[in-house]
């Protein structure tokens, strides 16, 4: 076997431990709301039970806003086998959007059972009548879920056990009830916290400055929401300065934590990988002998620099290593294999989901 397939096995290896690491997040977090596609939709609208499709953009603001009552309607209608919630991108379907008059967004449509002519909803955007109209058009009697909350709310007294903690990154935003622009920025920072969940080294935070002025002031806090990050090496505190969508909140903490999450809390391709320890794995599995074992000892003195979630993936790298020192190169292609078994008894949906986020895992199927 050629060190450089040998080397993508290695790697492989340690994004499937990292996938099992996420596999907490992938199967609890399924959508509750269905994503509609031009060749799903009448798969899905005009059958054997009653819909209703929001047509929305990911730039509007008013979609922003609905999202968390949406997804919280999703998830008290999941069970309700005669309802389907459901939602349609109109930048990546947009033909699918014109054929049913959507010009403007979000607009949000009742397709009744067994019919592809909706029906526009003219109600509130808010769970509780979108609930109502629901119950009332497909005959059932659901109540709202309560969705409880990832973002961990601070009281004076909890305020330096969590924040000033030195194992934990935390992200902290001091708000006020009555402000317009915390109400806006409260789904999106819920998804924050939502994203980061499973990271034992972050907290997602906030704090009613309003409630609680003078431990606000304290930190500098003048104006409405003010983001501070608190990291491990800084308990100073240091001012959050970035956009305040998604995308710039999920980078700045992998950027600031090491963690590797997207938009949605999976893990990236970069999960688990250590920059050093991947120069090192690739020295160890050309080196032979000696100097395979000189390797090790340099990798596992890096491993030990490693802290908090590298700390754990580093002792992967070497934990890998001492099997391939001890059983030979074969090793990396049995337990790969052994890991592929494991996954099919998880799902073949949650592996083909893998394979789809790690390209290497991809590539190892073809070459096994």
């Amino acid at each position: 076997m050629a060190i450089s397939q040998i080397s993508r096995i290695f790697l492989a290896i340690l994004l499937l431990a990292a996938a099992f690491a996420a596999a907490p997040a992938a199967l609890a977090d399924g959508d509750d709301v269905v994503a509609l596609t031009e060749s799903t939709f009448e798969k899905e609208v005009g059958k054997d039970r009653g819909a209703l499709v929001e047509f929305y953009a990911p730039w509007c603001g008013h979609c922003k806003k609905l999202a968390p009552e949406y997804e919280r309607l999703g998830a008290s209608f999941k069970k309700a086998k005669s309802v389907l919630i459901a939602k349609v991108d109109c930048d990546e379907h947009k033909s699918l959007c014109s054929k049913y008059g959507v010009s403007g967004y979000p607009t949000i449509q009742w397709f009744p059972k067994g019919s592809l002519e909706p029906k526009k909803y003219e109600g509130q955007r808010t769970a509780e009548a979108l609930a109502e109209f629901l119950n009332t058009e497909g005959g059932t009697n659901v109540k709202l879920a309560t969705i409880p909350s990832s973002v961990v709310v601070l009281t004076p007294e909890t305020f330096d056990s969590i924040v000033l903690d030195e194992t934990k990154d935390v992200l902290v935003e001091f708000y006020a009830p009555w402000c317009g622009h915390c109400k806006s920025l409260a789904p999106t920072y819920e998804k924050v916290a939502s994203v980061f969940k499973l990271d034992e080294g972050v907290v997602i935070a906030n704090l009613d400055a309003d409630k609680h002025r003078d431990l606000a002031e304290k930190y500098g806090v003048s104006g409405f929401p003010t983001l501070k990050f608190f990291p491990k090496g800084n308990k100073a505190g240091e001012d959050y300065d970035g956009d305040r969508d998604l995308v710039d909140f999920v980078k700045f903490i992998n950027e600031k934590s090491g963690t590797s999450r997207d938009t949605k809390g999976q893990l990236t391709s970069e999960a688990g990988r250590i920059a050093s320890l991947d120069v090192l794995a690739k020295e160890f599995l050309g080196a032979s002998g000696d100097k395979r074992k000189e390797v090790l000892s340099s990798m596992e003195e890096e491993a030990d620099k490693l802290s908090g979630s590298a700390a754990r993936h580093g002792k992967v790298y070497v934990t890998i290593a001492k099997k391939i020192l001890e059983k030979g190169n074969e090793y990396t292609e049995k337990e790969t294999k052994r890991l592929d078994r494991i996954l099919e008894k998880v799902g073949n949906a949650y592996l083909a989901r893998c394979l789809m986020k790690h390209p290497l895992l991809g590539q190892l199927t073809v070459q096994i």
